[in-house]
């Protein structure tokens, strides 16, 4: 699929991706990008995020590609049985593992438990080896949980700012070879 035939509705985590972070970056260059703004970034509530994801899908009517990092994964699984056919696939990075990560904040716990059923579309899963959001291992049980192909970052942290991710030249590769599949 090209780029210029899909909607891409990039979808941040928690405190949302402030300016320099990949997705914003992302968003920026790409012609038919947008963020979807959450009503809550500090307090997400699970309900609230899985709405908010499902309606910016269903207000497009070409196909979707979704860009999701951090929490926004684990709403994306919650959410992933209810979307719209229209939902052709999905780019997911850095996983938050709300149920057993010991640095995951309080405020993710709502978004428990972590969905494990299939997806109904393609998705690349990417995960660092030392995330301290997620252990590796969690991510490639999310992949295979989900039919996601799994794409290991090497030691690139939580794969944002802080982390050194700022453009993610490498994300933006592996994203591609995503597109190139749908």
């Amino acid at each position: 699929m090209k780029l210029a035939d899909a909607d891409i509705l990039i979808l941040p985590g928690l405190g949302n991706s402030g300016p320099g972070h990949w997705q914003v970056r992302w968003a920026e260059r790409m012609r038919t990008a947008a963020i979807v703004e959450q009503a809550d970034w500090d307090e997400p509530d699970l309900d609230d995020w899985v709405a908010t994801i499902d309606q910016a899908c269903r207000l497009t009517t070409r196909p979707v590609v979704l860009i999701a990092h951090s929490l926004s994964v684990t709403a994306v699984a919650h959410a992933a049985p209810r979307l719209p056919d229209n939902v052709s696939g999905a780019f997911l990075v850095a996983p938050t593992d709300v149920e057993l990560s010991p640095a995951a904040p309080e405020e993710v716990h709502g978004f428990r438990p972590i969905p494990r059923d299939p997806f109904p579309f393609p998705s690349m899963l990417v995960a660092s080896s030392n995330d301290p959001y997620v252990s590796l291992e969690r991510a490639v049980e999310f992949a295979n949980c989900w039919g996601s192909d799994f794409h290991q970052a090497g030691e690139a942290g939580h794969i944002n700012l802080e982390s050194g991710h700022g453009p993610w030249p490498e994300g933006l590769l592996m994203f591609t070879r995503l597109m190139q599949r749908l």
